[in-house]
């Protein structure tokens, strides 16, 4: 395919819905890294629409900054990896990790992520500045984060969703919200999602099976570290492929709470049908019981920068993908309630 020139950069530039950092730097010939310092911005943090970007030396890209000595490394996350494990493996410090790439201790990291490695003396990146989402529509309100706040836990206080709250403020599903800034909250019906009347979400009350069923998803998440969002998919999927029940049938061979299959490689029918073990293989990474065999969760490249849907469909490959995310809003209560 053939590469479009570089257009000649402006002083300053208006974000656009579905805009990113490096996209507008690769627009205008730019370093990334360039429009971030001359933002105050790093790696981790949110733009949106409307914010105006600086494009300082747009004129001169060739003048760029000399590249960053050569002790500062680059470290692109893997699955299984830890800041802890990672700063062992460059001999430097957690905290000069974290500090680096401008992440706390209770931060996600995930596979595909680049994270900065400088070593202990290295520079605290520059944290993020509280921004001020656009004014609010008369149909909408805004809400200041405080300490603890999740988009979910702020779509439910609102009676919003947590896809309304991405698409009003420019978020995804990895972005992160801090204390102090201000996130635009839209009514519902205001902005409702493309697919909403063709895949409405859908509720349910599990009798005693099925909550020892979610509750063991849950319970097995917490040990292998799995954040609430990759909890919240098992906990989907398992609905969507056996309503939570580890069921002896289902289409051809598959089996279990995810109706896994003997004849694809998921394990033997009796090992199919251990709720344990097919929950850590759903799950996958390095303790997967399966091993390489098959692929979890944990195994999807950057799967928690996917649709809800999408990260579920990434494991079960179903001919029908798109019933996941008709569960996600009930996935996170049933997280809250049997968690």
């Amino acid at each position: 395919m053939r590469s479009l020139p570089a257009q000649t950069a402006p002083a300053s530039y208006t974000v656009q819905p579905g805009d990113t950092v490096s996209g507008i730097a690769q627009r205008f010939g730019l370093s990334t890294g360039d429009v971030l310092a001359w933002n105050g911005l790093t790696v981790r943090s949110v733009i949106y629409p409307g914010q105006s970007l600086a494009l300082a030396g747009a004129a001169a890209p060739a003048a760029a900054p000399a590249p960053a000595p050569a002790a500062a490394i680059v470290h692109t996350v893997v699955s299984g990896d830890t800041v802890y494990a990672i700063a062992q493996k460059y001999g430097t410090t957690v905290d000069a990790v974290l500090a680096a790439n401008g992440l706390a201790r209770d931060s996600i990291i995930y596979p595909g992520q680049a994270l900065a490695v400088s070593g202990a003396a290295a520079p605290a990146a520059v944290p993020p500045a509280p921004v001020t989402a656009p004014a609010a529509p008369a149909t909408g309100q805004t809400h200041t984060v405080v300490a603890g706040d999740t988009l979910f836990g702020i779509a439910q206080k609102y009676g919003t969703t947590t896809q309304t709250l991405f698409a009003a403020n420019g978020l995804s599903a990895a972005s992160i919200i801090y204390p102090g800034q201000t996130i635009l909250v839209a009514a519902q019906a205001a902005a409702p999602a493309p697919a909403a009347a063709a895949n409405p979400p859908l509720t349910a009350t599990l009798d005693a099976e099925q909550a020892a069923n979610a509750a063991l998803i849950i319970s097995i998440g917490r040990q292998l570290g799995i954040s609430d969002r990759g909890i919240a998919t098992a906990l989907a999927t398992g609905m969507v492929e056996s309503w939570l029940r580890n069921l002896d049938w289902g289409d051809r061979d598959s089996l279990g709470l995810f109706q896994q299959r003997p004849s694809t490689g998921w394990g033997t029918a009796e090992q199919i049908r251990d709720a344990d073990r097919s929950i850590r293989v759903f799950y996958g990474g390095p303790g997967d019981p399966n091993g390489s065999a098959t692929r979890g969760l944990l195994d999807i490249a950057g799967w928690e920068s996917l649709g809800f849907g999408a990260a579920a469909q990434a494991v079960q490959i179903s001919a029908f993908p798109d019933r996941y995310g008709q569960w996600e809003a009930q996935a996170y209560q049933w997280l809250a309630l049997h968690g």
